[in-house]
């Protein structure tokens, strides 16, 4: 007898040249957002309010330290328990299986049948949303279909060439699957989230036929090429989505943050996000601080001017400086006088008193990790 309604396979494989160098040694998925968050909060947190108890992770070799040192034993997603479990794997170690003539689709087979779940739920890591996983459920049940995969509508400024599009009909069921790279896009269109419902059993058939034939090893991909090779049918989310591939999308995705209404539809729908938990005082913001549309997450001492910006974790700012229409990750050091501008600080920057860091917003200046930054940075048009 089953237990469980659902298990779930996150898959975190994407990888952007425009991000670098953000995620030079971070995934996309544990990118920081929105001060106090990691992109993959979003899809664990789902995972959570949908009452699912186990999770099967892939990530590529060199990147799984940033997923240790944020989720540790996933206690604020309630996955530390004797029930209650994550597994994270390597993408490589399945490409070797493949090029050994191996079952390489074998360890997410046994997975799937020792979650004792009727359904799986997989989700990619580059859309930022807040799904509610019991609703989607529900519809695919509706439905009575072998897949149900969720789109959203958006505008082609939002769409990579390696997304997929949808062609829905009005009753909802699938009938084309298109690559972006290979269509002429519209205004608007029906951008796959590659978020997938399926039953359990069928997948892993799936999974045992496809490895038998040598399909693909990216379980990403092997989803998408099963969306019309089965009866599938659509669920429209209509909530907050943001499609994250370089740094302009990251940029814009954060400052939507502080749209009222888009940090709302995001972050207090029906939907709770946990994310890892930091014990620190309040950030302090003296008597002489000029603070306009901003964000702080704790720990942070605030002396200067902050506007339309971000500031994440033990970050300071001295007096005369200015950080406006920015996003400043964790343990920042902005100098007395200096001006930050359009830009993206990673952890532990040092920028001098006085020295200038000015961006636009459709090019905005990315500063990787521990730079210490002692002479000017213009940069845009």
């Amino acid at each position: 007898m089953r237990t469980n309604k659902m298990c779930a396979i996150l898959g975190n494989l994407n990888r952007f040249k425009g991000l670098l160098p953000l995620t030079d040694k971070r995934p996309l998925a544990t990118l920081p957002f929105d001060c106090k968050y990691r992109l993959i909060d979003f899809n664990l947190s789902s995972i959570v309010n949908a009452n699912i108890n186990t999770v099967f992770m892939v990530f590529n070799e060199d990147e799984t330290q940033s997923v240790f040192d944020h989720i540790g034993g996933g206690k604020e997603w309630n996955l530390d328990g004797v029930q209650n479990r994550f597994f994270i794997h390597v993408y490589q170690d399945f490409l070797k299986r493949k090029a050994e003539d191996k079952h390489y689709y074998d360890t997410v087979i046994d997975y799937l049948q020792k979650s004792k779940s009727e359904y799986t739920v997989y989700m990619g890591s580059k859309m930022l949303c807040n799904i509610d996983l019991r609703a989607l459920l529900k519809i695919h049940q509706m439905q009575n279909n072998d897949m149900t995969v969720v789109y959203k509508r958006v505008g082609k400024e939002n769409i990579h060439p390696s997304d997929l599009l949808l062609d829905v009909a009005e009753d909802g069921t699938i009938q084309k699957a298109i690559s972006a790279q290979d269509t002429i896009l519209g205004e608007v269109n029906n951008l796959c989230a590659d978020i997938y419902i399926v039953q359990t059993q069928a997948l892993i058939d799936a999974l045992r036929k496809g490895q038998n034939e040598g399909e693909s090893v990216n379980m990403e991909s092997f989803l998408r090429s099963k969306i019309t090779e089965v009866d599938s049918s659509s669920y429209e989310y209509t909530g907050y989505l943001s499609n994250i591939y370089d740094m302009k999308t990251y940029y814009q995705a954060n400052m939507d943050m502080l749209d009222t209404q888009k940090f709302n539809s995001l972050m207090y729908s029906s939907q709770k996000i946990y994310t890892k938990l930091k014990n620190e005082v309040p950030t302090y913001y003296s008597e002489a601080s000029d603070v306009e549309n901003s964000q702080f997450a704790s720990g942070s001492v605030i002396e200067g001017s902050v506007k339309n910006s971000l500031v994440s974790r033990q970050t300071q700012i001295k007096p005369q400086a200015q950080v406006d229409s920015s996003i400043l990750m964790a343990n920042n050091q902005i100098g007395a006088g200096a001006v930050v501008r359009y830009a993206i600080l990673d952890k532990n920057v040092v920028v001098e008193p006085g020295v200038k860091i000015i961006g636009t917003k459709e090019e905005p200046i990315v500063l990787k990790k521990g730079s210490h930054v002692i002479s000017d940075i213009y940069g845009g048009e």
